[in-house]
């Protein structure tokens, strides 16, 4: 068996199924709506570059975006169901499948980290009392990339879950400390505390047992891979559903137990119970503490509305995929649930999340609001009237939908 032949042809059925999307992806309003966003912030950075404040804390901006682009891995390895039978007397050959599998996704992670990396430059060489070289940052970050990679895939094939938990953390807190350590120390002095924590880690990661192929979570990841890819998919064309991946947060258990058991509210417990529980929820919070430390840093500013405007945005793209988390429910067909409910029900959702993110991440504003009251004022009902508009934008796509059907 080929088994390099075999990832080539999984991969080209999995970019297959993914084409016929690409077209409604440019035609689709958001994708223009994206470009706009994109040409706005690059005049606004433009703007930034050529009259740049005092004060920035161009280090602290540094590692907050480079530490998420160079620790962050994963790899595509298009393992299915099935392969635990068929593919299981191969085990000691997988060496050769997995390979390009973590070649491919440590180029395009590189690619994405050196992106950031060239984007925040030109701020930081204006800001930094003593900038590093670029050639030796970028082997720098290389490097941190490259062991991330490395203990990420020893994390999933260690034998136990809690010690593969720890070490996901050990490898962010080692990533963060390499960079900020090239970041803050000269730079002799960076690059041997790198070597030996790198070293450390190394031998960190060869204690913990493991499976010598972890065939069930590495399906697993691929699932979540393919989901995520049509999560993205999602936010622009309508796609099949996808399978959701379902996390135990117990500090959001009671959250939906107090509406009443109606038959009208019965999707809307549904869905409350499956946002506290599902992927969106993560994203959403992440993108909202960004939001909210960014706006708080430029709180005196019309820059911080647009930053602030720029993310709830963002944030109603993310729920608007809670449109698509039941939409091939067998048991939703099977209840009888009153008719337009369930569109009705997701849009109210959306909305009141939306108004919800709009006043925590526009909290920093308050402290403004003495000196600059209508700017507030204005920020706020500019982010009511968005998520307003991203109301009525899912109501009319789903009577749409409703006619073609």
């Amino acid at each position: 068996m080929d088994l390099k032949e075999l990832r080539r042809q999984r991969r080209s059925r999995f970019m297959g199924s993914m084409l016929p999307y690409v077209g409604y992806v440019i035609k689709s309003g958001v994708a223009m709506l994206l470009l706009l966003l994109l040409i706005v912030f690059s005049a606004w950075y433009t703007s930034l570059l050529r009259d740049t404040p005092s004060g920035i804390p161009i280090r602290w901006v540094m590692l907050v975006l480079l530490l998420p682009a160079a620790v962050h891995s994963s790899f595509r390895t298009y393992l299915q169901s099935p392969d635990t039978i068929f593919l299981l007397p191969q085990g000691h050959r997988m060496k050769e499948y997995f390979a390009r599998s973590w070649v491919s996704g440590n180029v395009w992670k590189i690619v994405r980290l050196l992106f950031v990396l060239i984007t925040v430059w030109p701020l930081y060489i204006r800001t930094d009392e003593s900038p590093r070289s670029l050639f030796a940052t970028v082997l720098i970050l290389i490097l941190v990339k490259l062991l991330s990679s490395y203990g990420l895939w020893r994390e999933t094939a260690m034998i136990s879950r809690p010690a593969a938990v720890a070490y996901n953390l050990l490898r962010w807190a080692v990533g963060g400390l390499m960079i900020a350590a090239w970041l803050w120390q000269p730079s002799l002095r960076a690059l041997i505390f790198i070597l030996i924590l790198a070293a450390a880690y190394l031998a960190a990661c060869s204690v913990p047992g493991r499976h010598s192929v972890p065939w069930e979570r590495l399906i697993a990841m691929e699932k979540n891979q393919g989901s995520r890819a049509l999560m993205i998919l999602g936010w622009f064309v309508d796609v099949p559903g996808r399978e959701q991946r379902v996390y135990a947060r117990r500090y959001l258990s009671r959250w939906g137990s107090g509406i009443a058991w109606r038959s009208n509210a019965a999707y809307r417990f549904l869905l409350t119970k499956s946002f506290a529980r599902g992927d969106v929820f993560a994203i959403v919070m992440r993108i909202a503490v960004l939001a909210l430390l960014l706006v708080w840093w430029n709180r005196g500013s019309y820059v911080g509305s647009g930053i602030y405007l720029f993310f709830l945005f963002i944030m109603g793209i993310q729920l608007s995929a809670l449109r698509k988390l039941h939409s091939e429910s067998f048991w939703l067909s099977v209840y009888p649930l009153p008719e337009g409910s369930k569109g009705e029900s997701t849009n109210q959702f959306i909305f009141r999340a939306l108004l919800l993110l709009a006043l925590l991440t526009g909290l920093p504003f308050l402290a403004t609001a003495g000196e600059r009251p209508l700017p507030v004022l204005g920020t706020f009902l500019a982010g009511a009237l968005l998520a307003y508009v991203f109301k009525e934008y899912l109501k009319r796509k789903e009577a749409a939908a409703d006619e073609d059907f």
